[in-house]
């Protein structure tokens, strides 16, 4: 494993990130997460091979993906070893100062812990003024309950918008940006990227293998993820025809390079200058795969034919307007 600084803060995180999303209580958000013990033993086989760095939510289903977390680094390691982040917004209030003072604490409780290391806005808020928000966000700082702030996708001038009233208040900025990043999306090389890395932001995003699109030459899965996950189609369906050009390129080079696909793909981020691309996991052997991308090393080349092909697409993470209380999964397939 190899570990970076995240942003302009001391915390060192590992250069993969476990996506908690895959854990929980099924049907609570998703059919295919992992029960409690199964999630345990891949968070522990996380820890074997080095990763420090999971990211979970709110409102990963219902909350017992934070539950699971908590209990199995708990049982596992000592909390000081572990960067633990989670976020804030598909929630009642969204990121209003009440909200987001109730769900820290609703956050904390879960994973059994008096911190978080890294605290995401999940969504850019239409209806609370930034000030309020970054404010509030500022006192979590000032109270010792959350280490760091990060903010999830949104379109680049609310990023840098609110890191201006962070930065004209005294307030603290963010540090992490998780956002919808991989060889078939890359909308946020126009704007959110150039803004982030000029701010010193580290880039942690999700999706970084496209739900599986960048692991497998076949477009479909007749896995249970990939039969009845709705959001994963409303993302990147659409775009099939162009993209499985982009996919065969990747099987091409990790032929080429006798490696896995998702390891060109994830190899492809590092060179991005990505520091932490999340990795969501319901099987041991995906981490351990891509814990193996470190060995791949791409040339200039290989970028220029991994990138070739790409074409516009339709913006997908970041959302125009607020969803409707109780929707969190705004991308889905309807």
């Amino acid at each position: 494993m190899e570990y970076g600084i995240l942003g302009n803060t001391d915390i060192k995180v590992s250069k993969l990130c476990v996506g908690c999303m895959s854990f929980g209580k099924a049907g609570t958000m998703h059919d295919w997460t992992l029960d409690e013990a199964e999630s345990e033993k891949v968070i522990k086989h996380a820890l074997d091979l080095g990763y420090n760095f999971f990211d979970t939510a709110n409102g990963y289903s219902a909350g017992t993906s934070e539950e699971y977390l908590g209990r199995a680094l708990k049982k596992n390691i000592a909390r000081d070893q572990v960067v633990i982040a989670s976020k804030v917004y598909f929630n009642e209030g969204r990121l209003t100062k009440a909200a987001i003072m109730r769900e820290i604490d609703g956050t904390l409780t879960r994973l059994g812990t008096d911190y978080l290391d890294l605290y995401i806005i999940h969504r850019f808020d239409y209806d609370t003024p930034i000030e309020e928000t970054m404010e509030a966000l500022h006192e979590l700082v000032k109270s010792g309950k959350v280490r760091a702030l990060g903010a999830s996708a949104m379109y680049g001038y609310q990023f840098y918008n609110m890191q201006l009233v962070a930065k004209e208040n005294g307030w603290t900025p963010f540090s992490a940006m998780e956002n919808h990043y991989n060889l078939l999306y890359r909308e946020d090389e126009r704007e959110l990227i150039p803004i982030c890395k000029q701010m010193n932001v580290s880039l942690i995003p999700y999706s970084p293998l496209a739900a599986g699109h960048l692991a497998r030459q076949q477009w479909k899965s007749d896995s249970l993820r990939g039969t009845t996950d709705r959001v994963a189609m409303g993302k990147y369906d659409k775009t099939e025809t162009e993209d499985l050009k982009i996919v065969k390129r990747v099987a091409e080079l990790a032929e080429r390079y006798n490696c896995k696909m998702s390891q060109i793909a994830i190899a492809w981020q590092w060179q991005k200058e990505i520091l932490s691309p999340i990795i969501g996991a319901t099987k041991t052997q995906y981490l351990d795969d891509a814990a193996h991308a470190f060995e791949v090393k791409l040339t200039t080349d290989d970028l220029a034919y991994l990138e070739e092909l790409y074409v516009p697409h339709k913006i997908v993470g970041a959302i125009d307007k607020n969803p409707e209380q109780g929707v969190i999964l705004p991308d889905e397939k309807k």
